[in-house]
């Protein structure tokens, strides 16, 4: 086997090694949370050792932050297929889908929100900035159904109706408190909707 060959068969070892870490990481976190996640537990499943899975991530937020775009980018990915010919109806399929994707991804989710980094070094602006992002996806339904309002309060309105609509689903979801039921939590969104819509001048969907 020449120089070139070995190379190659240690980049393929190397990518199939973190691709085995991010699914063990991904699977813990889905499961039980971002608490019970440890490096060793991934070292562990993974049959390698823990200096091995800071070679592949650099650290163990590098682990965390890797599964939190992922996270992301499948959030944003959903939201973004979201009928946009009525924007009404466009604000509701939003909240809808968030609702579908926490249910089904809720501790994957919660684990974006929850992350502290090491060393209260500042969370990655790539991160932040994918955030920002599925927040804007509110931004031009908003545009369409206010036409009249500035960009400032658009911003405001679509960070408010975001960040609302996640606390209801969040604690609703929350099995340590008092859960909601699915279909109830469902008419909760939707009747938050209705009465904000309502008070912005706005027709709820029918």
């Amino acid at each position: 086997m020449n120089n070139v060959q070995e190379e190659s068969l240690r980049d393929r070892k190397k990518s199939r090694r973190r691709l085995q870490i991010l699914e063990i990481a991904r699977s813990i976190i889905a499961s039980k949370g971002l608490r019970s996640l440890k490096v060793r537990d991934i070292a562990d499943a993974a049959g390698c050792s823990v200096g091995s899975v800071y070679n592949e991530f650099d650290d163990f937020d590098g682990v965390i932050l890797t599964v939190n775009r992922e996270t992301v980018q499948a959030l944003t990915a959903r939201l973004g297929a979201v009928p946009t010919e009525d924007p009404v109806r466009q604000l509701y399929g939003l909240a809808e889908t968030y609702l579908d994707f926490f249910a089904e991804n809720a501790n994957l989710l919660r684990s974006l929100f929850e992350h502290r980094m090491e060393d209260d070094r500042p969370y990655p602006d790539d991160i932040l900035q994918m955030v920002m992002d599925a927040f804007a996806l509110m931004h031009q339904p908003l545009v369409r159904v206010l036409p009249d309002a500035d960009d400032v309060k658009i911003a405001l309105l679509s960070r408010t109706l975001f960040s609302a609509v996640h606390g209801i689903i969040s604690l609703g979801l929350e099995e340590r408190m008092v859960a909601v039921p699915p279909q109830m939590l469902r008419q909760q969104v939707t009747q938050f909707l209705d009465a904000h819509l309502l008070g912005l001048g706005v027709l709820p969907a029918r």
